[in-house]
């Protein structure tokens, strides 16, 4: 029976994925098998042997040690997209607060059932609605930067709110280029955004080349009065130039989802409590899509959506199949088909890819490999991972 221990409340739709005699599921589960997280640190937990896969409900890793699993052969997944469209409607309504003070005007609103006197509520508000003018975002200039499952949606909804949108991404895939609206400009750099933009808003990962990406220097760069968001991490931005920027005035809003304490309580900051995936749907589409992920590697050994080891899968079939995780080096393929070839076993079907400095391959053969031919593959210098299945 495979185990599966859960880190934090999952939802139940996906957990009913892995609800069958196969698995054992629970927060109280023990020598777990996998694991599966949305916010609990794992950082500082220490990984019982058994332990095979990590599943994070949820884009981002920060709070998986990703170098150490790698080490360690665990096979972290993670959940691209899943929550997009739950992150693109809160983009959308962080523009909307960014450009019109609503925070400010709802707190003030609140207090005139005890300040309106005699005049009453309703003239209070006429009278006073004047201190809350703001700005529409129609004809305004949007720059996302970071055209992913979630940017590409943002940059798409703003053109329909009649914005002019540039984007920048010098990760692009073809599929993301292809999905975002043909009026969706492209920026030749980071600079080209910062120099033409009303509105900024950021969809790129945490990462020490993003990091602090909005300094100082950039921000000088932008134009008087911009408008930044960052829904993505904290990190991204320097909270004591930003700070500075909107005590000049040369930012006029800053909108996060990432409250820290430097950003709390801040004039012209609008501090949101991480809710960008915080949605009845995102988090169903997460914890499902984790949990097809887990049952599709430990059942079979095929990885998709995985953060530190390369997609690779051969369609499920009847077939003995042997799953081998090693360094990218040359000649390692070479070693392990003669492996099998010495031993006459036939490789039928064969699956490999790498990423970065670690590789995975899929073989599978006509009949199952005897304990010499296992102990002949995990023999091989840079192998460190073996599995095998049928």
């Amino acid at each position: 029976m495979l185990k599966i221990k859960l880190m934090n409340k999952i939802a139940k739709v996906g957990t009913d994925v892995l609800r069958s005699e196969a698995y054992e599921v629970g927060e109280n589960v023990t020598n777990e098998d996998a694991v599966m997280v949305r916010s609990a640190s794992l950082l500082d937990m220490e990984f019982n042997p058994n332990l095979r896969a990590i599943a994070r409900c949820g884009a981002g890793v920060n709070n998986i040690p990703v170098e150490r699993c790698t080490k360690s052969g665990i096979v972290v997944f993670n959940t691209p997209g899943a929550n997009a469209n739950a992150v693109k409607e809160l983009a959308i309504a962080a523009l909307i607060l960014a450009s019109r003070d609503i925070v400010g005007g709802i707190r003030w609103a609140q207090g005139l059932s005890e300040n309106a006197g005699e005049a009453g509520v309703a003239k209070a508000v006429e009278a006073g609605k004047g201190a809350f003018v703001g700005h529409e975002l129609a004809g305004k200039t949007l720059g996302v930067i970071g055209l992913g499952a979630i940017g590409g949606m943002v940059a798409n909804s703003a053109i329909s709110l009649g914005m002019n949108v540039m984007g920048y991404d010098p990760y692009i895939t073809a599929k993301a280029a292809w999905s975002l609206a043909p009026s969706v400009r492209q920026a030749s750099d980071y600079a080209d955004i910062f120099k033409h933009c009303d509105y900024i808003t950021l969809h790129v990962p945490a990462t020490p080349q993003t990091k602090h990406m909005i300094c100082e220097k950039n921000i000088a760069q932008m134009k008087e009065g911009v408008r930044i968001i960052n829904l993505a991490r904290a990190d991204l931005v320097n909270a004591a130039d930003l700070k500075k920027s909107l005590a000049e005035k040369k930012v006029a809003v800053y909108v996060t989802d990432f409250p820290t304490e430097e950003t709390v309580g801040v004039e012209g900051i609008i501090a949101i409590p991480h809710l960008g995936a915080s949605t009845v749907e995102s988090e169903d589409h997460c914890a499902i899509m984790a949990a097809q992920e887990l049952d599709e590697f430990l059942t079979c050994g095929n990885i998709k959506n995985s953060v530190n080891f390369p997609t690779v899968g051969i369609p499920r079939s009847e077939k003995p199949r042997v799953c081998i995780m090693n360094e990218n080096v040359p000649n390692m393929l070479s070693q392990i088909t003669t492996a099998f070839s010495a031993e006459n076993i036939n490789i039928e079907n064969l699956a490999n890819g790498s990423k970065g400095e670690v590789a995975y391959t899929i073989v599978e053969t006509n009949v199952m490999p005897s304990a010499e031919v296992l102990e002949k593959l995990s023999a091989i210098r840079g192998v460190f991972g073996l599995r095998t299945f049928g």
